[in-house]
C-alpha cells in the first residue's frame, strides 16, 4: 500500500475539469496531486503547512491569470522556491519570456504529450531535490552534523518575530562543554572531534518537542532555541540535556569538576512586553552562562530580570 504522505505533492492549476482529470491521472501513481480550479484556492494551498513540490499552473484562467498567480507566488518569501511548469493551449502565440522572467521554469503544450509532461516534470522535481539537498548542507555543521551558525541565525530571527507577534515566551539555551580545551589537550583534537559529535547528537536527541532546535554556535559551545517555552520548562530541559550528556560517561581526566564530560547551561526566557532583540537575548543568555560557570560548572544557570 503506497503511503501518499511520503510522496512529492504535485498542485494543478487549471479552470477546465478535464485538463486536471487529465493530468491527474498521469501522475497519480507516482505523486500525491492535489488540483484547484480557482487561483485563489491554489494560492491557499501554496502557502499552506503542507505546500506542494511543484505546480502545474495554467495561463489563461478567470479572474486572476496565470501570470499573475506566477508572480505573486515568487514574490512571497513562503513560496518563491515552488518550481512552476506552465500549461497552456496557445504556445504559437503566447510571451514566454514573460513567464521565465516571472520566474517559470518550464512550458508545456496542450493537447498534452504524456511522455514529454512525465520528463519534464520528473526533471524539474529532480533539479529541487538536488537544490533541496545542496542547501542542507550549507546549514549543517560539517563535524557535528548538527545544524550551523548561519541556520541559527535564520532559525532564532523566525522565532523571536513569531514570539514577538503571538506574546507567548521564548527561551534559549547556550551550552559549553566544561574544560573542554583540557580534553583536547590531554586526548587529542581527533578524541574531542569524537566526543563534539556524541554531545551533539545527545542534545538533538533530547530535543523532542516540535519546534526545538539546536545549532553549533561555535569551538564546544551549543544553541538551543525553545519556542513556547517558559523559564520553568526551560529549566526542564536544561537539566535534561546536561544530565543526558553526563550519563554518556565520555572520560575526562583533566576536568577539575569530574571524571566524565561535563556541560554547562545558561538560560534566558524572552516574555511578551521585554523590549529587546535578538543580541540581547543571546547576551543575556551567555551571561547566565557565565554565571554557571562561576558558580562550579556542570550546572544549569537561569537569567534573572
Amino acid at each position: 500500500m503506497n503511503d501518499d504522505s511520503k510522496k512529492e505533492k504535485i498542485l494543478i492549476v487549471d479552470d477546465n475539469k478535464e485538463n486536471i482529470a487529465l493530468l491527474m491521472n498521469l501522475f497519480k501513481d507516482k505523486y500525491k496531486i492535489v488540483p484547484a480550479i480557482k487561483p485563489r484556492r491554489a494560492l491557499e494551498i501554496a502557502k499552506s503547512e503542507n505546500p506542494p513540490d511543484l505546480i502545474l499552473l495554467d495561463i489563461l484562467m478567470p479572474e486572476i491569470d496565470g501570470y499573475e498567480v506566477c508572480n505573486m507566488l515568487k514574490n512571497d518569501e513562503q513560496t518563491k522556491k515552488i518550481p512552476i511548469i506552465f500549461v497552456t493551449a496557445v504556445s504559437e502565440v503566447m510571451d514566454a519570456t514573460k513567464g521565465f522572467a516571472l520566474g517559470a521554469v518550464d512550458y508545456i503544450t496542450k493537447p498534452f504529450h504524456p511522455p514529454m509532461v512525465k520528463a519534464r516534470v520528473e526533471m524539474q522535481l529532480n533539479l529541487k531535490r538536488k537544490q533541496e539537498l545542496l542547501e542542507k548542507f550549507a546549514f549543517i555543521d560539517a563535524l557535528t552534523e548538527i545544524s550551523n551558525r548561519r541556520r541559527l541565525d535564520e532559525v532564532f530571527e523566525k522565532e523571536f518575530k513569531r514570539a514577538s507577534r503571538s506574546e507567548l515566551p521564548l527561551s534559549t539555551l547556550m551550552i559549553d562543554i566544561d574544560f573542554f580545551k583540557n580534553y583536547n589537550d590531554t586526548y587529542g583534537h581527533g578524541r574531542g572531534d569524537e566526543a563534539l559529535r556524541i554531545i551533539a547528537k545527545s542534545i538533538e536527541k533530547t530535543l523532542n518537542r516540535a519546534g526545538d532546535f539546536v545549532a553549533r554556535y561555535g569551538g564546544e559551545e551549543f544553541f538551543v532555541v525553545l519556542p513556547y517555552t517558559g523559564p520553568e520548562d526551560s529549566k526542564m530541559i536544561a537539566e535534561k540535556i546536561r544530565t543526558n550528556v553526563e550519563e554518556l560517561g565520555i572520560e575526562h581526566s583533566a576536568s577539575s569538576i569530574s571524571e566524565k564530560i561535563t556541560i554547562s547551561i545558561g538560560a534566558f526566557t524572552f516574555m511578551p512586553g521585554m523590549n529587546m532583540n535578538i543580541c540581547d537575548i543571546i547576551e543575556r543568555t551567555d551571561s547566565a552562562l557565565y554565571k554557571a560557570k562561576e558558580n562550579g560548572r556542570n550546572r544549569v544557570e537561569i537569567s534573572q530580570d
